[in-house]
């Protein structure tokens, strides 16, 4: 099997990917993840996503691929020229609402909203590897949180490798979701609330 041949692509990826060349934005998602992103939207029908990190709209576009017409998705992202790709070329989308912002702002804001969406992925420090807890607390029962760049990047910064497996071993040790480990792609971590 080959996990990487008959992805079908959201029709607009392909126009976002030469626009994040183009910027010189390095850290998109891959497609594999994109493809992982998309089958799992499909499973949370009338569902409330969130995306921290939304860069310039590559997981983004896959995510809104798998959502149904009832869902919404919160995005965030506090670099306005990266959000500016994904919002020339999604923001016709109605069920898309960006929020140009720090994410740990967000999550700060979100303080009082617990268990809101059935959804998240974090592909960004906050919610990620700073302000974690706060991000699972908004995570409904039986709802996703996902996580990507689990194995090492080249554009990890020095220490990172540490950081990463200090953020496994507190996932692993949580008795309140269930969790896969993912030794493919850039390494995922999905996890599942129970109660």
């Amino acid at each position: 099997m080959d996990d990487k041949l008959n992805l079908n692509p959201p029709p607009i990826l392909e126009r976002i990917t030469t626009a994040t060349k183009k910027l010189g934005f390095s850290m998109a998602s891959d497609d594999l993840t994109g493809s992982l992103l998309r089958t799992l939207a499909v499973s949370k029908p009338a569902g409330t996503f969130l995306e921290l990190g939304t860069g310039t709209g590559i997981s983004t576009a896959w995510i809104l691929n798998g959502m149904h017409d009832d869902s919404i998705l919160y995005t965030i992202d506090n670099d306005e020229e990266v959000v500016a790709v994904a919002r020339h070329f999604l923001g016709h989308d109605s069920r898309l609402k960006f929020h140009v912002m720090d994410g740990a702002a967000f999550l700060d804001q979100m303080h009082e909203q617990q268990r809101f969406f059935d959804f998240i992925f974090a592909d960004t420090w906050p919610g990620k590897l700073t302000h974690l807890e706060k991000a699972l607390a908004l995570v409904k029962p039986g709802g996703l949180y996902l996580i990507d760049d689990m194995l090492p990047q080249p554009n990890w910064p020095e220490g990172h490798a540490q950081d990463v497996a200090t953020l496994i071993k507190t996932l692993e040790t949580r008795t309140d979701f269930r969790l896969t480990k993912m030794n493919w792609s850039t390494g995922h971590i999905i996890a599942v609330r129970i109660g």
